[in-house]
């Protein structure tokens, strides 16, 4: 079976072992096999791009409390590999793709990343273990006021959070040695290119809503010369703005 080409949102199905809705006592053996279940899929997956996953990034993954940043509505779910409603119409992202854009980066202890979407804080917190700072940009106001207070409460004090357009990065502290883009862009904006820095990767999913979107790696060389490479099929919700 191959599922290279299937979506963010479509790859639901469960591997045995895996207990949807234990307790809180069960975290800890639920986020275990969930990384389980995420070396799976990428064994089936034959993208070379994803094949085989930092072991790096798969212990932060188990690392991370997931739940903590899903709605107590669905925090029984918050293992399942997928993506779960977080309101205003956003999601926190299914942990597999979670996983394949921060390997994609290729990050580095000392780097400094900039988040486009914060959404819940989820993707945030997982870089903010593999790095030294997070940038991180959201435009819908009540997430932006309940992420700054979750990351805050979780200890995540090298993520600094602000309201505003993505589309335009963040200047002031460009340029990036990552960026990661977690919203459907019609196209790689320009602003997020100037401020990666030079040798670094930028991970962005691009397309419309209601068509196909491809996950894009694009790289800049030491010369600053861009290319891009098209990883896989993925499907997340569009980046809004005023652009």
């Amino acid at each position: 079976m191959r599922i290279r080409r299937l979506t963010g949102i479509m790859l639901f199905f469960m591997l045995p072992g895996i207990a949807p809705g234990a307790g809180p006592a069960d975290y800890i053996t639920e986020r275990a096999a969930l990384v389980d279940e995420i070396r799976a899929y990428a064994r089936l997956d034959r993208s070379a791009a994803t094949n085989p996953l930092s072991e790096e990034v798969l212990e932060t993954i188990a690392k991370v409390e997931r739940h903590q940043f899903v709605p107590e509505i669905w925090r029984d779910q918050a293992y399942r590999n997928r993506p779960l409603p977080i309101g205003h119409g956003q999601t926190i992202s299914q942990p597999y793709i979670v996983a394949i854009m921060t390997d994609l980066l290729e990050l580095e202890p000392d780097d400094v990343v900039l988040e486009v979407g914060t959404g819940s804080g989820y993707q945030a917190a997982i870089l903010a273990e593999l790095v030294r700072q997070v940038y991180s940009i959201e435009i819908v106001e009540p997430l932006a006021v309940q992420v700054k207070e979750r990351l805050a409460r979780l200890g995540y004090d090298t993520v600094t959070t602000r309201l505003g357009d993505g589309y335009y990065g963040w200047e002031e502290n460009a340029p990036f040695d990552g960026i990661i883009v977690t919203a459907a862009a019609s196209h790689v904006p320009p602003p997020l290119i100037e401020q990666l820095k030079p040798g670094g990767r930028m991970v962005i999913p691009v397309g419309s809503q209601f068509l196909t979107q491809y996950l894009l790696l694009i790289e800049k060389s030491e010369h600053g010369e861009i290319t891009s490479r098209q990883i896989t099929a993925v499907r997340f919700v569009p980046l809004t703005g005023d652009h």
